[in-house]
This record gives structure tokens, sequence and C-alpha cells, in this order.
């Protein structure tokens, strides 16, 4: 391979044999090279090809700053995470997470700051899996350099993963504003019904599951399709009478808080998980 772009002694752009252009990083990899020489494949240890080329530009700008160790630490988080969380993560992870522990490094080592997290517990109860990758994060960070960010940004953490697993554009970024919304309408289904809820069942799962997809929809001003039966929503009210007056509740909330109309299918949907949910109380 032939180098294109030198960024700094430890990485550099080159050409591949397919004539594509790929990051390459190692200990004094460009060190007193120039364009068009040949890269001295023995130091190479990282190579990267981002598919989205504006991602590719902005992780290269990045990597001119940030150290090699830190790049191969936010590479061993997001390896284990694809195995741990089993799903497709868009690549600007590459970019927030780098930049995202390069900071905390920074700001520890620097400044000896740790940012508390308001919504850590909630995070952690709503996306276990995703706060798994934060603790796994923290943990590669305190045994690469002897620095203990904490829960708090492990939670932090969690919501870069959260957001990467996204399908589009618009879906991205709405993990803080998701867990918040979840929380709001647990807590008002909790203090309804007077009770606490066993968080390990599977209607517990089912409710908070069905809660992150509609605050979704709050947030982006969707809705479901509304072609709910009118005959099996006045059944529901009938049957399951108190849940749907919580339902009430919550959609009154809604509107006053998010300006976002809960339609009949909404209505139906979230009193049958709630019913689930309170029907052994």
């Amino acid at each position: 391979m032939q180098i294109k772009r030198v960024l700094n002694n430890n990485t550099c752009i080159a050409i591949n044999h397919d004539g594509v252009s790929v990051l390459l990083m190692g200990p004094g990899i460009a060190f007193g090279k120039k364009r068009g020489q040949a890269v001295d494949m023995a130091k190479v240890e990282k190579t990267f090809f981002l598919k989205d080329q504006a991602t590719m530009n902005k992780f290269t700008d990045l990597v001119i700053d940030v150290p090699l160790q830190e790049v191969d630490a936010s590479e061993r988080v997001i390896n284990y995470a694809k195995i741990k969380l089993g799903k497709q993560l868009n690549e600007n992870i590459y970019v927030n997470l780098t930049d995202h522990l390069h900071m905390a490094i920074k700001r520890f080592k620097e400044e000896g700051i740790s940012l508390s997290n308001p919504l850590k517990w909630d995070i952690a109860r709503f996306y276990p899996d995703e706060f798994a990758v934060g603790k796994k994060a923290v943990a590669v960070v305190k045994d690469a350099f002897d620095v203990d960010l904490g829960d708090d940004e492990a939670a932090f953490i969690a919501v870069h993963f959260i957001n990467a697993e996204a399908g589009t554009d618009a879906e991205q970024n709405l993990a803080i504003g998701v867990t918040t919304i979840v929380k709001e309408v647990e807590d008002l289904v909790k203090a309804y019904f007077h009770t606490e809820f066993d968080e390990q069942s599977l209607n517990y799962y089912r409710f908070i599951t069905h809660l992150k997809f509609f605050a979704q929809r709050i947030l982006l001003g969707k809705h479901y399709e509304d072609d709910e039966d009118g005959d099996l929503l006045k059944t529901v009210q009938v049957r399951y009478a108190k849940p749907y007056a919580c339902t009430l509740e919550i959609r009154k909330f809604i509107q006053n808080k998010y300006q976002f109309e809960i339609n009949n299918s909404e209505l139906l949907y979230l009193t049958v998980h709630i019913n689930r949910l309170v029907r052994n109380l």
C-alpha cells in the first residue's frame, strides 16, 4: 500500500490494492514518511475503513489528536458491543465513542473530574445490555489507563450504543428523551396503583419495551396506524377499567407536556400492557 496522507507519526491514510482509501495505525508507521511512499506493513496494527465517507472523514480528523492506545480501547469496546448486543451498529459509534473516551480520560487525568449522570440507574434498568457495554468500557479504560470512570460514565457510554442501534438519522440521539419519558410513564403507573413492579418479570419487560417505542413515537411525532376496532376499545374500557383510567391519565400528561395526541390504538395497547403488569395486585 502507498501513503496518501500522513496524519501523525502513528497514523496515515493509504491506498490499498483495490484503490480504496483506508486508515492505518501503528507505532511509527508514518514517521519520516511522505505521500506516495510504501507502507511498512509490519508496523500496521489497525486498519479502518468506514463505508460512510462523512463518518470516515470525521474519524480521520479525530484520530490525529487521539492516542493510538485510546483508539484501541474504543475499538475493543465496540467489538464487545457487537457480540453483546447482537445488533447492527451505525458507523458513527467509532467517532462518538472514541471522542467520548478521549475527553473523559483527559478530563479525569487533567482535572480529576467525573461527571454525574442523573439518569444512570434508569438507563441501567431500561437498557441493561447497553449499560453492560458501558461497564465493559469502564473496565477497559481502568485496565489500560488506571482511570476509574465509574457507573455514571458507564451510563453515558451506554447512551452512545443505544443511539448507534437506531435505524435512521431521525431516530438517533433520542436515548435521553426516551429514557425520560419511559420513567415518567412508569412513575405515573406506579403512583396510580400505589405499587412497585417486579423488574425481572416478563410482563415488566414487555411493558418497558412497549414504552421505549411509544416514547420514540412521541419524540418523532409518529403514531400507530389508528385501525383499532372501536368495539374492541369499548370492551377493554369495561374489562380493564382501572388500567384504562390510568392510560387516560397518561394521555393527559403526554398531551400537556409533549403536545402529542395519543390515538385509540395507542390507548388500547397501553391499557393491555398495564393490565398485564397490575392484574395480580
